[in-house]
């Protein structure tokens, strides 16, 4: 989005959406593609609307979604396949996730893990799956997972411009992660 709204904004933007629907809203932090960061503060005002009900997060700043947790009940969600494990040790519910398009079992299985107190079991899938993870981003998400779905046989590749294939060599990268991991 072109306009870089302050922090004010941001509430009034949520506040408007949060009083015109009845649905529950989920926050959606990721300052990389939007140039703004929500600050926990406005995250704990926003929390006090009964619709909003949780945030994903996906600012790769852990004392931030500290602070959010300690500020408000709001439900922290990892927007980042990298830092879910440590997210939920400091109070996150889980993931919406990249790379469980492709290894689901396994991702609900880390999480699971890590509900049932097994941060040992937990902590061996998070390292297992880490390449694979660091894969679904060497070009701009959603062209990785995209790519690794449609060499698995589970889509066709389709890119909407200015999304476009893969460079060749990263794409020889992905399929040799894919191999790697016997998804291929």
């Amino acid at each position: 989005y072109y306009n870089k709204p302050t922090q004010r904004g941001i509430y009034e933007h949520f506040k408007a959406i949060a009083e015109a629907v009845e649905i529950p809203i989920v926050l959606y932090n990721i300052a990389a593609r939007t140039g703004i960061n929500i600050e926990p503060q406005t995250v704990a005002k926003l929390a006090g609307f009964k619709n909003i009900v949780a945030i994903k997060e996906a600012s790769g700043n852990l004392d931030q979604m500290a602070q959010i947790k300690k500020l408000c009940n709001i439900t922290l969600i990892s927007g980042d396949d990298a830092l879910t494990l440590p997210i939920m040790a400091i109070g996150g519910a889980g993931v919406i996730s990249v790379v469980a398009n492709i290894v689901p079992a396994q991702t609900k299985e880390m999480i699971n893990q890590f509900e049932q107190g097994n941060l040992e079991a937990a902590r061996n899938i998070h390292y297992h799956l880490l390449p694979l993870i660091k894969a679904m981003f060497i070009e701009t998400n959603p062209i990785p997972v995209k790519t690794a779905m449609a060499m698995m046989g589970l889509i066709a590749t389709e890119l909407r411009l200015p999304l476009c294939p893969m460079l060749p060599e990263n794409e020889a990268k992905l399929k040799k992660v894919l191999q790697d991991y016997k998804l291929i």
